[in-house]
């Protein structure tokens, strides 16, 4: 009989040396000026950034000089849906989860985190899944039984009964098994925390508003009432969590602001009261500028999109960059997340993301510190600048991806680190010419 070490199904981690030096230009996620120079990398770790000359070489350290290339902290998306498939189809939005178990969605969710970290992104939020699955993905990644980035997770979203997230359209005897989690009224929606956070959420998410057709100024309506958001908030702030909320813009995102929430997501239209409410309350914003622009990427009839949502769809394309500018001349806190999930594939698009934010008038550094430095502080990371004492979560990119953006959509280019051990199947050290 096989004794119990031969049954183990989870692999020993790789060896690593207890001290790594890597040579390269520096882009710490600061702001600051690229510099060439040097890190060194501590067990999980950043223990020293400065001048290559200044740190040396320390004794056992193993040594990578990577001249030509550029080390920048792990990437972060901020907005994700590891449990969907980032099919073009709405259809598949709503089919896919009806004809898989949960065991099924969560191990193709882990597929998909494998897939997010070899495109650099060392930490995710994810928005919203069936169940607890991406809540024990999280879990798994963090006992070392399967690779993936690290995940904040919110569980299931909160949406009142037939809202954004509890959509009605199927039959009279379909029901389902906790693939949403609807609330009504305010002591609905205090549970609805609470069931969320014993599950083991680290975070709550809310769908206060949804598409309205109105016309100009009538775009967005506010599905939860102001009391069910303020209730949500004040329940999930006494137990310490943030709150991000699903908006469209308008009054109803201002009400959502109002009433507690963190951190908006979408939220493309606005004006200048609007914004100023987000100043003066410290709301972070999440454009997820690409998924909004993959509606124009396919084809109408594919999506499956009505004339009229056609037409919400065109003016909120123009509103998002008015949003954009407003934002970014307001002084509003702007994070990256793609919606990756939801016609977005995972991890490959990443970089698209990025390059909007710049069309949408960040710079390239700004970009890059959107999905690092902020992104981190958004998700409470210890990570996300390349600083002494910080988890060691860094890419080594194969050129400049600040003269080049696409260049993070290449995994061919990227070796990536995530808490000082090299990612990959068998990676032990990056691949250098």
């Amino acid at each position: 009989m096989a004794d119990s070490a031969s049954l183990s199904v989870v692999p020993a981690a790789p060896a690593r040396p207890a001290r790594t030096l890597l040579r390269a230009s520096i882009v710490d996620g600061t702001g600051a000026a690229p510099f060439p120079g040097a890190v060194l990398v501590e067990g999980d770790r950043i223990a020293a950034v400065g001048a290559a000359d200044d740190i040396g070489s320390p004794d056992g350290a193993e040594v990578i000089d990577a001249a030509g290339r550029t080390l920048v902290p792990g990437l972060i998306d901020a907005h994700v849906h590891l449990a969907y498939s980032g099919a073009p189809t709405k259809a598949a939005f709503r089919n896919e989860h009806a004809e898989m178990s949960y065991p099924a969605i969560a191990l193709r969710a882990a597929g998909y985190a494998r897939a997010t970290l070899a495109h650099g992104i060392t930490a995710v939020r994810d928005m919203h899944a069936p169940g607890g699955v991406i809540i024990d993905l999280r879990d798994a990644i963090a006992a070392g039984h399967v690779e993936g980035p690290r995940i904040r997770a919110c569980g299931r979203g909160l949406s009142v009964t037939g809202g954004h997230m509890d959509q009605p359209g199927w039959g009279d005897q379909t029901r389902f098994d906790g693939l949403t989690q609807p609330c009504d009224g305010a002591d609905g929606f205090r549970r609805g925390v609470r069931l969320e956070a014993k599950r083991g959420a680290d975070f709550i998410k809310l769908n206060t508003c949804g598409p309205a057709y109105g016309g100009p100024g009538a775009w967005c309506r506010l599905e939860m009432a102001p009391d069910e958001i303020g209730a949500a908030c004040d329940e999930a702030h006494r137990k310490g969590l943030k709150v991000a909320s699903h908006t469209t813009g308008e009054e109803a995102l201002a009400e959502t602001i109002r009433r507690g929430v963190d951190c908006v997501e979408h939220a493309h239209f606005t004006d200048d009261a609007v914004v100023e409410l987000m100043v003066r309350s410290g709301t972070v914003f999440v454009p997820t500028l690409l998924v909004n622009e993959r509606n124009f990427e396919i084809d109408r009839a594919t999506q499956g999109v009505s004339p009229v949502h056609w037409r919400w769809l065109e003016a909120s394309r123009t509103a998002k960059w008015e949003t954009m500018a407003r934002a970014k001349a307001a002084g509003v806190t702007i994070a990256c997340g793609t919606d990756a999930g939801f016609q977005v594939a995972h991890g490959a698009m990443y970089w698209r993301e990025l390059a909007l934010l710049v069309e949408g008038g960040l710079s390239p550094m700004e970009a890059l510190c959107a999905a690092t430095a902020t992104n981190a502080d958004l998700l409470e990371l210890d990570a996300g600048r390349i600083r002494p004492g910080l988890l060691a979560d860094l890419v080594l990119v194969d050129g400049d991806p600040l003269a080049d953006l696409s260049i993070l959509g290449d995994p061919a280019r990227l070796s990536v680190m995530k808490g000082g051990r090299w990612c990959g199947a068998g990676a032990d050290r990056p691949v250098l010419p």
